[in-house]
């Protein structure tokens, strides 16, 4: 059964939840081979109105008639199980997968499946190795997690037998993946409204090595201790690499910043020279992202300058520390992270660029991981100069009024005065508007929609 062959026995589609980053990509690689996919969300959004400039048929609510229609309904888990769609498709018998199920059912359609796992830097890791392959010509297909300029979205469906994407950990969703490469930045504290411990989230990773192909490689960072914890239960081959582990395939050295403020360093592979690498991004988070890069495709036998012109032509991820613009003399970035461990490289690749003053507007993402990693948000963001705090982003939460910013507020304050909690988006803007100096940079961090603050200064007067 050739690949087209496997897409299509799936029958029409009906996604549930369509506009999500993940479940948009996989709705354009089925369209793309062919199959009638039809979609609903609750919003609207720039994926739902992209599908249906491309042709597929997304309503906004609900539409039953579409999935009586369908052979196939594909669901994200972030809906409710009480969503009429979900009931009837279920009650109708439909064949009936979660969206993490059938992506794991599309990475056997490949022989090279490339996943990059990691609670940190996936979307960067999967962004370079796909600029790397792109530069090599390796036509791959890509789902990823974010906006890519070089794919002008978030996935590719290309021809050849590499499909490289993100594999993330919650709910355990990359057990269903079929890799035969296994990428693993780093293994940390989070999702703990799934995960039960930090033991509980490894005994997860270790699992994902369990899923890998016979023949595969895992390719991990030394230098992160969980993961380092891993790579001693495993019986799968691999390869690692780190900056402060001598005992290491590939090692980045003689690191420095070039006059951009962007990394260059030397890689040794097996103690011996390969070779010169910068990078067009900030912060050593993703000097270990580029040794992942290189190490994976190296394993390929794309050739070094194939690599080194990759990661010279990844300009990063949206909002991954994203410039996204001035307003006046303030340089303003937009940044995902979501984490006390990402808010620190970011805090990091700060103090590369020449400023006087960092203001941060913080979005707390979900309630649970509020909660859970309270006192390590406040440490980290009192780094700043001046905090500014939106409400929690409750995503796929519900609030139970057991926490709220203005607890967040109140640690920070202990260490830094400069905070200021605030109700709505337009009042830390009008806050922005009258404290703002030339020389400051402001970041706007968190997985919400907290960018729009950023919008706001740099496109009004």
């Amino acid at each position: 059964m050739n690949r087209k062959e496997e897409f299509q026995k799936w029958g029409q589609v009906h996604m549930i939840g369509i506009g999500g980053v993940s479940m948009s990509g996989l709705a354009e690689i089925l369209n793309h081979f062919g199959v009638l996919v039809t979609g609903s969300d609750k919003a609207e959004s720039n994926n739902t109105k992209h599908l249906k400039n491309i042709g597929l048929n997304v309503v906004i609510g609900h539409d039953i008639s579409l999935v009586e229609k369908s052979d196939t309904v594909i669901y994200t888990a972030a809906i409710p199980k009480t969503d009429e769609e979900y009931l009837y498709a279920k009650q109708a018998g439909k064949k009936l997968l979660e969206r993490s199920e059938f992506l794991g059912e599309i990475t056997r359609c490949y022989q090279e499946c490339i996943c990059i796992s990691g609670t940190h830097g996936k979307t960067t890791t999967t962004s370079m190795i796909a600029t790397c392959f792109l530069e090599a010509l390796k036509d791959p297909t890509i789902s990823v997690g974010a906006y890519l300029d070089i794919i002008r979205g978030n996935n590719r469906t290309g021809n050849s037998e590499y499909f490289i994407l993100e594999a993330c950990e919650y709910v355990d969703s990359f057990l269903a993946f079929s890799p035969k490469v296994e990428v693993l930045l780093n293994i940390d504290n989070d999702h703990l409204d799934y995960f039960k411990s930090i033991d509980h989230i490894k005994e997860s990773f270790l699992k994902f090595t369990n899923c890998l192909r016979d023949g595969g490689l895992v390719i991990a960072n030394k230098d992160d201790e969980n993961t380092k914890e891993i790579l001693e239960k495993i019986d799968k081959p691999y390869l690692t690499y780190g900056i402060l582990e001598e005992d290491v395939t590939y090692r980045a050295k003689n690191i420095h910043m070039n006059s951009f403020s962007y990394p260059e360093f030397l890689v040794e592979k097996n103690g011996q020279e390969f070779g010169v690498f910068s990078l067009n991004v900030h912060g050593q988070h993703n000097i270990y992202n580029a040794l992942a890069t290189i190490a994976t495709c190296d394993y390929y036998h794309i050739e070094k300058e194939d690599i080194k012109k990759g990661l010279q032509n990844f300009k990063g991820a949206k909002r991954r520390f994203e410039l996204i613009g001035k307003y006046d003399d303030v340089l303003v970035f937009d940044d995902y992270a979501h984490h006390p461990t990402e808010i620190i490289s970011t805090w990091k690749s700060s103090l590369e660029i020449p400023h006087q003053n960092t203001w941060v507007v913080f979005e707390p993402h979900t309630f649970s991981r509020t909660k859970d990693h309270l006192e390590e948000f406040a440490s980290v963001l009192s780094l700043f100069s001046h905090v500014l705090l939106a409400p929690i982003y409750a995503a796929r939460e519900v609030d139970d009024k057991s926490i709220s910013s203005r607890d967040l507020e109140v640690l920070i304050k202990k260490k830094n005065p400069n905070c200021v909690c605030f109700f709505n988006y337009e009042d830390i803007i009008d806050y922005l508007k009258m404290h703002l100096k030339n020389g400051d940079i402001l970041i706007t961090i968190g997985a919400g929609p907290i960018n729009k603050v950023g919008y706001s200064l740099i496109t009004k007067d």
